[in-house]
């Protein structure tokens, strides 16, 4: 008989148990390494994007807040080395800002306002209703997201410039009327359907109606609701993810606005970001600051007082518009 010991066959065991064992635990550790792998790209990715996007806003804010000393340090890096508020004070007085933003951020809430109004009527339709040429126009809408704006600027100048409908002001007062260096044209344009970036918004809309259930107009009808109540009532306040989407694209694209501001001819004291471009100049003439890397400290001040607005509303309105957008339908 063979004299085997109890160790060595608990020892025996154990080896034929790893060698079992060892494809698996291998398995284990490279999924572990593969996902440590993607965690860290993830993250280098992420503050390599982050790191684009804010250092210019950085870099214009320690402008801001450098001094005259510091603009001609050439051992200040990143921080300044004799801080000071005193640009903010100048820009804001000669940017006369607390009445320019008021009136700016009046201006952006009309349109906005009615922007949300007629693009989810719009939207709203398309995805409920049928009738004639329905995809021929929901084709003009996506043409009106892709066209570029510049290869229609002539005839919307010449348009609102003389603008007269119908001949209706030629025959009232015998000339047509002149609607630039008014906010006027942007209005009319975001009343017909047509303003800035309204397909887009239409579109964001018709996607999100298209994925709510019928049964909750067949619900309300039955309930005795109208076609306007069950709209307002039930549908818009369902969209809402939506509306808070549209609600901060249009903010931001109404706010930063240039090229419609300088089509129309709309004034600066209603648009405050066409002030930036004449800032440099103002503080030249009326301050006698005539170095141009002095006058970029201002035109830096300026410009972060331009962007806090619109920070500020981000800020409020981000998890409701990540999760608008995650249910729009554009995402991908």
């Amino acid at each position: 008989m063979l004299n085997v010991k109890t160790a060595d066959v608990k020892k025996f065991v154990g080896e034929a148990k790893y060698e079992i064992m060892d494809p698996y635990r291998r398995n284990a550790a490279f999924k572990k390494l593969k996902k440590f792998l993607e965690h860290l790209m993830s993250f280098l990715i992420i503050v390599g994007v982050s790191y684009v996007i804010i250092a210019p806003v950085i870099g214009m804010f320690v402008k801001s807040i450098s001094s005259t000393k510091d603009a001609y340090d050439p051992m200040m890096f990143i921080f300044p080395r004799y801080p000071t508020m005193e640009k903010y004070k100048l820009v804001i007085e000669r940017m006369e800002y607390w009445k320019t933003i008021g009136k700016d951020l009046a201006y952006v809430a009309v349109c906005t306002v009615i922007q949300l109004f007629v693009c989810s009527m719009v939207g709203y339709g398309f995805a409920r209703f049928d009738f004639p040429f329905k995809k021929i126009l929901f084709g003009c809408i996506v043409v009106m997201i892709v066209i570029p704006t510049h290869t229609i600027m002539l005839p919307l100048y010449i348009t609102f410039r003389q603008f007269d409908p119908f001949g209706i002001f030629t025959r009232i007062t015998g000339d047509y009327l002149n609607l630039m260096g008014t906010p006027l044209p942007m209005v009319l344009m975001t009343i017909l359907g047509c303003g800035l970036r309204s397909g887009l918004y239409i579109y964001i809309f018709n996607q999100f109606f298209r994925g709510l259930p019928k049964e909750i107009e067949e619900a309300a009808l039955v309930d005795g609701a109208g076609l306007w109540y069950t709209y307002f009532r039930i549908m818009l306040v369902n969209a809402m993810p939506s509306v808070i989407t549209v609600t901060v694209f249009s903010v931001v694209w109404q706010f930063n606005d240039m090229f419609y501001a300088n089509l129309f001819k709309i004034s600066e004291n209603i648009v405050i970001s066409k002030k930036i471009s004449t800032l440099a100049a103002v503080i030249a003439n009326q301050d006698k600051i005539l170095d141009i890397p002095i006058q970029q400290l201002y035109v830096a001040a300026g410009i972060i007082l331009v962007i806090v607005p619109i920070i500020l509303i981000y800020i409020i309105l981000q998890r409701r518009f990540i999760e608008g957008v995650e249910r729009s339908g554009i995402v991908g």
